[in-house]
C-alpha cells in the first residue's frame, strides 16, 4: 500500500458521507416540515437511547477488529486477519440479538420510569429496536473492510443504508401521520432497521467478491502460526471495551440532554410542550447541522486508526507523524471556515433547511464547537490506532461530567434556556479536544502548528466578510433566504480557495494527494502560476 493510502480512503469515506448527509439533509427538512418540532422532539427522544444500545452491543469491537486486522495485514498474515473477521462476526451477531429484545421490551420501562418524559416516544423507542441486529452485525463487516485499508465497500454501504432508511422514514411517518404524531415518529424510527438491512447486503456481496483474491492471499502468504480463538477474543475484549465505552459516552451525552434538558427547562419556566419542542431544535436541528463540517475529520479518523496501527506494528514512527499532521491540516482547512460561514448565516441557514427560523440561536453558539469536534475526532482516531484506547473513554467522561454540572445549571436560568445547554455542549467538545491533543503530543510529539492555523483563520474571515456582503445584496434585491443563503456559501467557498491559495496555506503536494483529480488539478494549477514549478 503506497503511504497516501490512508488519506485516498478518507476521501472515499468523505464523498460517501456527503452523499448520506445530503440524503438525510432532505431527510431532515421533509421530517421537519412533516412533524414540527414537537414530532422531532419525540424522535429524539428514542434515538439517543437506540444509540445507547446499539454501542454496548457493538463492544466496540469493529474498531477492534479495523486495528487487529490491520496489525495482521502489516505482517502479511491474510489468514490470520480473515479469522479475527470470523469471530468477531458471531460475537457482533449475538450481542445485537440480545440488545435488540432488551430494547424493544425495556421501551416501556424507560417511559413507567421516567427516563422518557414525554411518554408518546413509546412507540419511537420500540420501532427502533430491530435495527439494532442488523446493524451490529454490519459493522463486524465494516470493521473488517476498514482495516484491510479498504474503504468503498463500506462507502457504498453507507449510501445504499441512508437511502433506503430515509425512504422507509418519510413513507411511513407521511402514512402514519392521520394516526397520531406519535406514531409517525415511531414510523420514521422504524426506517432505520430496513436501512441497516440494505447496507449488510451491500457488504456481504463484496465479502464474496474479495473472497476469490482472499485465498489466493492466504495461500501464498509465508507461513505464520495462528493464534488460538481465546487469545484473539481476549484481545478483542481488551481493545473494544474502552472503544465501547468511548463510543457509548456519545449517546451518553445525548441522554443527559434528554435527561436534563427539557426539565430544566420547565424549571426556567417554559411548558413541556415548549421545552420539547426547543429540545428538538437544539438536538435534532442544530446538532445535526453542526455535524455536517464534520464528514471530512470523522472519515479521516476512520481511515486513521488502521494506517497508523499499520506505521506503528512497522515502527515507522516518522510516517505516524506525517499522517497526523496531514490529517490535523485538512481538518482545519474544513471545519474552521465552516465555523466562521455558519456562525454568520445560522438564521437563514435554520430558515432555509428547516422552514423555521428558531434554530438558529442554538445553531450560532453551537458552531464554535465544529472546530473542536473536528479535533477531537482526528485525535481520537491517531490514539485508538496506537493502541491507546482507554484514553479518549477517559477524556470523554471528564467533558461530560464538566457537561453535565453546566446543562443542569444554566439551562434552567431563564434568561438562558436553551442557550445554556448549547454552551455546555460547547464546553464538552472543547474540553474533549484539548486533553486528547496533550495525549497525541506526549505520544507523536505533534502538536497543530500555529502558521498553518493562521493561514486558515485569515482566509476564512476574508471569506466570512464576502459571505455577509454577498448575502445581504441578494437579499435585499430579491427578498428570497434561500437563493441568498447558497449564493453567499457558493461564493463565499470560491473566495475561501482562491484566497488559501495565494496565502499559502494550501500546497502543490497537498493538492497531488487527492484521489484521481489531484495530480491533474496541481498541474492546472502550476501553469496559473500559482505554484513554482519542481
Amino acid at each position: 500500500m503506497s503511504k497516501d493510502t490512508f488519506l485516498k480512503g478518507a476521501f472515499i469515506l468523505t464523498l460517501a458521507g456527503v452523499i448520506v448527509k445530503i440524503i438525510g439533509s432532505v431527510n431532515r427538512i421533509l421530517l421537519s416540515r412533516l412533524l414540527g418540532g414537537e414530532g422531532i422532539g419525540l424522535y429524539q427522544m428514542a434515538y439517543p437511547i437506540y444509540l445507547l444500545a446499539l454501542s454496548v452491543s457493538s463492544a466496540g469491537i469493529p474498531v477492534a477488529i479495523s486495528i487487529i486486522v490491520a496489525e495482521k495485514v502489516a505482517l502479511s498474515d491474510f489468514r490470520g486477519a480473515n479469522r479475527v473477521f470470523r469471530i468477531s462476526l458471531v460475537l457482533l451477531t449475538i450481542t445485537g440479538l440480545l440488545f435488540t429484545f432488551i430494547l424493544y421490551f425495556g421501551a416501556g420501562w424507560l417511559v413507567e420510569e421516567h427516563f422518557v418524559r414525554d411518554p408518546r416516544a413509546y412507540y419511537a423507542i420500540a420501532a427502533l429496536a430491530p435495527a439494532i441486529f442488523f446493524v451490529t452485525i454490519l459493522s463486524s463487516y465494516r470493521g473488517y473492510f476498514q482495516g484491510l485499508q479498504m474503504m468503498t465497500p463500506t462507502a457504498v454501504s453507507q449510501i445504499f443504508e441512508q437511502l433506503i432508511r430515509v425512504i422507509t422514514m418519510i413513507f411511513l411517518a407521511f402514512y402514519l401521520l392521520p394516526i397520531g404524531l406519535e406514531y409517525a415518529a415511531a414510523g420514521a424510527s422504524f426506517g432505520a432497521g430496513p436501512g441497516a438491512l440494505a447496507g449488510l447486503l451491500v457488504l456481504m456481496y463484496y465479502y464474496w467478491r474479495h473472497s476469490a483474491a482472499l485465498k489466493e492471499k492466504i495461500a501464498t502468504q509465508p507461513i505464520v502460526r495462528q493464534e488460538a480463538s481465546s487469545k484473539i477474543i481476549s484481545r478483542i475484549v481488551k481493545l473494544a471495551l474502552p472503544v465501547s465505552l468511548a463510543n457509548i459516552m456519545l449517546p451518553v451525552v445525548s441522554s443527559i440532554d434528554l435527561l436534563i434538558v427539557p426539565a430544566r427547562l420547565e424549571v426556567a419556566g417554559y411548558t413541556v410542550s415548549q421545552a420539547t419542542e426547543l429540545f428538538g431544535y437544539l438536538t435534532g436541528m442544530a446538532i445535526a447541522l453542526i455535524n455536517v463540517p464534520t464528514i471530512l475529520t470523522g472519515s479521516l479518523a476512520s481511515s486513521l486508526v488502521p494506517a497508523i496501527s499499520e506505521s506503528f506494528t512497522l515502527k515507522e514512527h516518522q510516517r505516524i507523524y506525517q499522517r497526523v499532521a496531514m490529517a490535523m491540516r485538512f481538518a482545519n482547512l474544513i471545519t474552521i471556515p465552516s465555523f466562521i460561514g455558519i456562525y454568520l448565516l445560522a438564521t437563514p441557514i435554520s430558515q432555509m433547511l428547516y422552514g423555521t427560523p428558531n434554530a438558529g440561536v442554538s445553531i450560532t453558539i453551537l458552531s464554535g464547537g465544529v472546530v473542536m469536534l473536528g479535533i477531537h475526532q482526528v485525535s481520537t482516531g491517531v490514539l485508538q490506532g496506537l493502541g491507546h484506547t482507554a484514553i479518549p473513554l477517559i477524556n470523554m467522561v471528564i467533558s461530560a461530567i464538566v457537561k453535565i454540572i453546566m446543562s443542569w445549571t444554566l439551562t434552567a436560568m431563564p434568561s438562558l434556556g436553551i442557550k445554556g445547554a448549547a454552551w455546555a455542549t460547547n464546553a464538552d467538545f472543547f474540553l474533549a479536544a484539548l486533553l486528547n491533543m496533550y495525549f497525541v503530543y506526549r505520544y507523536v510529539g505533534f502538536s497543530i502548528s500555529i502558521k498553518d492555523t493562521m493561514k486558515t483563520l485569515v482566509a476564512a474571515i476574508i471569506m466570512g466578510g464576502i459571505v455577509l456582503l454577498t448575502y445581504d445584496t441578494i437579499m435585499l434585491k430579491t427578498f428570497h433566504n434561500t437563493l441568498a443563503t447558497l449564493t453567499a456559501v457558493c461564493v463565499g467557498s470560491i473566495i475561501y480557495g482562491i484566497v488559501l491559495l495565494l496565502l499559502g496555506g494550501i500546497q502543490q503536494h497537498d493538492i497531488e494527494k487527492l484521489p484521481k483529480v489531484g495530480r491533474k488539478l496541481a498541474l492546472f494549477l502550476v501553469k496559473l502560476d500559482i505554484f513554482r514549478k519542481k
